[in-house]
């Protein structure tokens, strides 16, 4: 019997928006019954979750897993990785989802692909959709907006039609191996003085970066710049240098000012 997974890591939500936007509409271009099991056995796979045993998620070659990522400097999430590679795909066929802020994917969709199918996916469609930059948000303000929804409603009818004839070819992604180097980003955020150390932060910070006993302080080893700390703060406590980011919007501003568009890759 057919599921379809949602299997996301959004920090900050705009990867989110795009696979729910997505899901849905895959949801309702499948047949009638085939969208009845959907509804019935769908789940969502939060890739943010510590306590999470991921090794545990095994699908079978009857399943649809729509796996989506944010690209941080052209590569998938460090933490995304390691939780992903710990599934059992048992061939199961995944949708890979690369979102990025209005600047380039460059190498994640091959990452994400190799990463899939050393777990057992077979890799059946992907799409890169844009979304608000996650640090430097007023690229991309407010994407997905309309227009990304209607073509991710397209791209989810065309991807549709290949999953019903539940064929297998080999699907070619953009991105180069060995991968782009990816040494983090300087902008760790921290805590002001309006934090009241509720803890917020430190529950949902994927890598375990900020202690749960001292809130307003982050290691910035561990922390790996995805913003969930200052998304999900009830105070509006938490923020990144203000002259580095000043720094970083003069260094995108040319690559990411242009308009980009959603793009589709089938086999």
């Amino acid at each position: 019997m057919m599921a379809v997974f949602e299997i996301m890591f959004s920090p900050t939500g705009g990867t989110k928006k795009v696979s729910d936007v997505f899901t849905k509409a895959l949801t309702k271009a499948m047949s009638e019954p085939i969208a009845e099991v959907i509804a019935q056995k769908s789940a969502v796979i939060d890739l943010l979750k510590r306590d999470k045993d991921y090794s545990a998620c095994a699908f079978s070659a009857e399943d649809v897993c729509i796996v989506s990522v944010p690209s941080y400097g052209g590569r998938v999430p460090e933490t995304a990785v390691s939780r992903l590679s710990q599934m059992k795909g048992n061939g199961a066929k995944a949708i890979l989802i690369v979102v990025y802020g209005n600047r380039d994917y460059d190498d994640t969709f091959a990452e994400l692909q190799d990463v899939l199918e050393a777990a057992g996916f077979v890799c059946a469609a992907g799409i890169a959709a844009i979304a608000e930059h996650s640090i430097m948000r007023q690229f991309a303000a407010g994407r997905p907006d309309k227009e990304d929804e209607e073509q991710l409603q397209g791209f989810a009818e065309r991807i549709g039609e290949v999953l019903k004839k539940q064929t297998k070819t080999g699907l070619t992604l953009p991105g180069n191996r060995p991968y782009r180097k990816y040494g983090g980003v300087p902008m760790k955020p921290q805590a002001g003085k309006a934090c009241t150390r509720c803890g917020t932060c430190a529950r949902e910070c994927p890598t375990g970066a900020i202690p749960a006993d001292d809130p307003s302080r982050t290691n910035t080893e561990s922390c790996i710049s995805c913003m969930r700390c200052i998304a999900v703060c009830p105070e509006n406590a938490r923020s990144v240098s203000k002259a580095l980011l000043a720094a970083g919007s003069m260094k995108l501003k040319k690559a990411c000012s242009v308009r980009k568009e959603n793009t589709l890759f089938l086999a």
